[in-house]
């Protein structure tokens, strides 16, 4: 039976693609991505060449009779976001639901997270964690959900944008000073940072920009020295 592939890409680095990702992309018959425009980039340095099916939150509707028409055809169907596994922090959930819930199977090829990635270099992945993704963008909900989020116990996993990075900081000193804190900042890619300290610390290099507000931000936060 055909089925949808859940493809994971780079999230930079190109070389981190898997020889099986690789294969999957070739042999299938369309590739629904996130945004096709970033990814015939990927396809054709890869030397793919598939048709591309754009499949994101807003064109869920308009893309998944498409999707399923190509399955009851007996093709398979790679699904990709911009970066890195998709079905995480993108709208690719929605669609393996419905792909599963129409009967077809849907197969995961793992690659490149940038969750994981920090993770394995944190020193602290032997624990429990929790992947919060993206914080409500501003106000009071934000604090709030900073606080219950910490008060688990747990290390945090956040992703962070460029121009709320100070921000974050700022609400991470209010409500948890002192509290540990990893960053990554553009992961596998040239300019890479991973660093680690309090947000006292941390804080202090996002300000005088020896952490620069650019590129893509994951954050670790856990209470208590494991260093």
């Amino acid at each position: 039976m055909a089925g949808l592939y859940v493809v994971a890409t780079p999230i930079g680095n190109l070389g981190d693609i898997t020889v099986r990702a690789v294969e999957v992309l070739r042999s299938c018959h369309t590739v629904a991505c996130e945004d096709t425009r970033h990814s015939r980039k990927l396809l054709a340095h890869l030397g793919v060449s598939k048709p591309t099916l754009p499949c994101h939150g807003r064109n869920l509707e308009r893309c998944l009779p498409r999707i399923l028409d190509i399955l009851r055809e007996g093709a398979d169907v790679a699904y990709v976001s911009d970066a890195g596994t998709p079905g995480v922090s993108d709208p690719g959930s929605s669609l393996v639901r419905s792909v599963r819930d129409a009967g077809y199977p849907v197969t995961p090829i793992p690659g490149a997270s940038a969750v994981t990635a920090l993770l394995s270099v944190s020193g602290i992945a032997g624990r429990g964690w929790y992947f919060e993704g993206f914080l409500p963008p501003k106000g009071n909900k934000r604090r709030t959900r900073l606080t219950e989020l910490l008060d688990r116990g747990d290390p945090v996993v956040l992703y962070e944008s460029p121009h709320r990075i100070a921000r974050l900081m700022e609400d991470l000193r209010t409500v948890a000073p002192g509290v540990e804190v990893l960053l990554g900042r553009e992961l596998t890619k040239i300019y890479e940072q991973i660093v680690r300290g309090t947000v006292e610390e941390i804080a202090h290099m996002v300000d005088n920009t020896t952490i620069p507000a650019r590129g893509e931000f994951v954050v670790v936060v856990w209470i208590g020295k494991t260093r």
